[in-house]
């Protein structure tokens, strides 16, 4: 039995991150099936989370294929941590998977489908992280890069814009790309710019001076500011002119790539980047980690900590002290 015998539409199982059920959920029937489809597309309204879940689930159901499982049934707690086990992923990555795995057969179990858990009792690797592994940029290169933009070029106007408006409000890059036009308003005498982060979380933060005057150069030149619903970082056809499409978070990325190395920074640099880059100079000329926190939208200090690299300075003069 296959995705192809069991009455389960193509654009569901596209929806859901599959091409095909697994064997193994086909097997146990249309019930299983739908309900294996429903934890991807009705529990999960991530995009992002949804498609590393699915390919998370994807490699396990592999995994049992080719280990000789055929069944839901021969799925125990010892199968799966044999699989956690010999996982080649690094430790984050195998936490994910594990946590994609149990929080399915959870769904498995309250549809009926399977008795109990079998990933209930398996645990995860032990992953402590007190400082993350974003590249960063020092102030004066993130200064560096913004001026190296040329400005007599529209394409170069979005570009200084959107890093100026990630710089400047520690946005991620999904939320960047999904701006729209309205986004960026004006509120008394001030400009602000909304940002939808993700977990549905709407978050508005006053526009720095640059920033504002980025945009407002960008929004001058695109002659865009009064189509308020229509995407504010558009994409560029093959003449170099606007496009009605928004970027994608790919396009930014290379557009980063192409940039970082016109201005001779790091190759490492990447979208998370200036999160971090902006969190660090916030901190650095006397911000606080709370007010860098609600400005990030992080729901816990201890997430806004791992950006801090305030203290990289004062370690290397430290290391510098032992003279051998």
């Amino acid at each position: 039995m296959n995705s192809d015998i069991l009455p389960i539409p193509s654009r569901n199982l596209q929806r859901a991150g599959f091409s095909e059920l697994p064997a193994l959920i086909a097997r146990a029937g249309e019930q299983a099936a739908w309900r294996f489809i429903e934890f991807f597309t009705a529990t999960i309204r991530n995009k992002n989370t949804r498609a590393a879940y699915a390919e998370a689930v994807h490699q396990f159901f592999c995994w049992c294929a080719k280990h000789g499982i055929q069944e839901l049934h021969q799925i125990r707690p010892v199968v799966i941590a044999s699989y956690i086990e010999q996982h080649p992923g690094a430790a984050p990555t195998i936490k994910q998977h594990l946590a994609a795995i149990r929080m399915l057969f959870d769904w498995l179990v309250t549809g009926q489908i399977v008795p109990v858990n079998p990933a209930s009792s398996v645990r995860g690797p032990k992953h402590v992280v007190k400082r993350g592994k974003t590249p960063v940029l020092k102030a004066d290169q993130a200064r560096a890069l913004l001026d190296s933009i040329e400005t007599n070029t529209i394409v170069g106007l979005r570009d200084r814009a959107l890093l100026g408006v990630m710089c400047y409000t520690f946005a991620r890059v999904s939320a960047t790309v999904g701006m729209r036009v309205e986004d960026y308003y004006q509120n008394g005498k001030r400009w602000w710019i909304r940002l939808h982060e993700k977990g549905g979380k709407r978050h508005e933060v006053p526009a720095h001076h640059n920033a504002e005057a980025y945009m407002d150069a960008y929004l001058a030149a695109a002659g865009i500011a009064a189509d308020k619903k229509s995407p504010l970082f558009r994409s560029v056809d093959k003449h170099r002119q606007l496009t009605e499409n928004p970027m994608t978070r790919t396009d930014v990325l290379r557009m980063i790539k192409r940039r970082a190395l016109a201005a001779g920074l790091p190759y490492s640099t990447c979208c998370h980047t200036f999160r971090a880059t902006g969190i660090t100079a916030f901190l650095e000329n006397g911000g606080t980690i709370e007010n860098a926190q609600a400005i990030a939208a992080h729901e816990s200090p201890r997430t806004t900590k791992l950006y801090d690299r305030t203290g990289d300075e004062i370690t290397l003069d430290e290391v510098e002290r032992i003279v051998i």
